[in-house]
């Protein structure tokens, strides 16, 4: 114990201290996780109205036919891709260099953008700028609940890992079945699962931060907290497109 004759609040104050400077190393850390992800984000939101709106590219991912634009299987492609970045930053962060893993993270971005450049010719650009807003708002929400809540939200980990195979099972077999019915209880799951899980996965990265990670470790755990709220924002604004979208 640090003893000051002169000042009996010696170790009190440097006990503050500390606690300061993790609360501002926090802070720091989450907002370089948001902002890898905001960054994210607007690359895919880019691409996507670049593929959508360029007749050249369009052609390359989408054909017209009778009843609409039917995706090539180029489109195929680069609907599934997005998987293979995942599971390369979630399996082979550790062994990356820090300016290694961010060129990934955009690269899986730049990806993301290609797999949702469908959007822009199926709903309104209208639809999907409000359902943008909407999807906005929600996380921004449930993220910051996350954040700040005392509660822990540990518990609710395995309950939104069932929803979320139940999600993805269930929106493989849709893909044969073309049940509308089916893509709106999908889509009205799918909203509560992500709404969950945003929160869930805030808590879980704020919990991440170490005061002793040196600057590439922190780097990456930022990269990966980035690509786990990235997912929860951009699966929550689909399932609410497909409920409140207005098609062209």
């Amino acid at each position: 114990m640090a003893l000051d004759p002169r000042n009996r609040t010696f170790t009190l104050n440097a006990g503050a201290a500390t606690q300061a400077s993790v609360d501002e190393g926090l802070r720091s850390y989450m907002l370089r996780v948001y902002n890898y992800m905001g960054t994210g984000l607007a690359l895919t939101g880019a691409v996507a109205f670049m593929v959508a709106h360029t007749p050249v590219l369009l052609q390359l991912f989408y054909v017209q036919t009778p009843t609409g634009m039917s995706p090539t299987i180029l489109a195929y492609i680069a609907m599934f891709s997005p998987l293979a970045f995942v599971l390369v930053l979630n399996f082979g962060l550790n062994r990356m260099s820090a300016s290694t893993a961010q060129l990934v993270f955009w690269a899986f971005a730049g990806v993301m953008g290609l797999s949702i450049s469908h959007i822009f010719i199926t709903f309104t650009g209208a639809s999907v700028a409000r359902v943008f807003f909407i999807t906005s708002t929600m996380f921004l929400a449930m993220s910051v609940y996350g954040y700040t809540t005392k509660r822990d939200l540990s518990g609710m980990g395995s309950f939104l890992f069932m929803g979320l195979i139940g999600i993805f099972v269930a929106s493989i077999v849709n893909i044969f079945l073309g049940s509308s019915m089916m893509q709106f209880i999908i889509s009205v799951v799918g909203v509560l699962v992500f709404v969950g899980l945003t929160a869930y996965d805030t808590q879980g990265i704020k919990q991440t931060y170490s005061i002793h990670d040196d600057g590439s470790t922190q780097q990456k755990k930022a990269i990966h907290g980035a690509l786990r709220l990235y997912l929860d924002f951009i699966n929550l604004f689909m399932m609410l497109l497909h409920l409140f979208g207005n098609k062209e």
